[in-house]
């Protein structure tokens, strides 16, 4: 028996979760892609779901009017954005689904929230907490008993090292890193190619090496 899955957002971070579904489909899962949703996706949006099969669905509380029996993924890459998503679903009791790439690498007592998605090439260490709705994008790193809030997005080649404590919807960009034992405030930015060696407050962006 098949679960069927409709992929919020038909922008690139949407097409990278349709690429973990098809990866985990392949690897056996019993997931079913359904179809796309998005309030306002761009024409190249659309002929690249066209291209690759996927239905389009319409806006997201159009597909929410048919009173859905599917499951669904946040694929939209901005964390605010996933928040104020997560709160138009919350009042539908759509169930959120996780997505794991076959080539993502989890330690043991590892603990993923629902409605995460991890991208191929992950590496999750031991004992590491992902918050619910978190993206891992490719070749990512999450260190050991590193705790990551709810809607944090780790961009590709991320480093988190261990024992780093990320609040909610912190972003944190390509290639960048974070040293052991720091701290990231809900919200704040970390730009691509940083090197994090002190605490970030809430609610800030900081860039370059190191980052200020």
């Amino acid at each position: 028996m098949t679960r069927p899955v409709v992929v919020v957002g038909a922008g690139g971070f949407g097409r990278e979760a349709l690429d973990v579904l098809a990866a985990m489909v392949r690897a056996g899962s019993d997931l079913q892609l359904v179809g796309v949703v998005d309030d306002s996706p761009s024409e190249d949006a659309l002929a690249r779901l066209t291209r690759r099969g996927a239905p389009y669905l319409g806006p997201l509380d159009e597909w929410l009017s048919t009173r859905p029996e599917a499951g669904c993924v946040l694929a939209v890459g901005a964390p605010q954005s996933r928040g104020r998503l997560v709160a138009r679903l919350a009042v539908t009791g759509v169930e959120p689904v996780t997505l794991l790439h076959p080539s993502a690498v989890i330690g043991e007592q590892v603990r993923i929230g629902p409605g995460a998605v991890l991208c191929a090439g992950v590496q999750v260490s031991t004992e590491a907490v992902l918050g619910a709705w978190c993206h891992l994008n490719s070749g990512s790193i999450v260190g050991h008993d590193t705790v990551l809030g709810d809607f944090v997005s780790v961009n590709p080649g991320a480093i988190l090292s261990g024992s780093v404590h990320v609040g909610d919807g912190v972003l944190v960009g390509a290639g960048a890193v974070i040293l052991q034992g720091l701290s990231l405030g809900a919200w704040s930015t970390v730009g691509a190619a940083a090197c994090v060696t002190r605490d970030v407050p809430e609610a800030v962006v900081v860039k370059g090496v190191p980052a200020r």
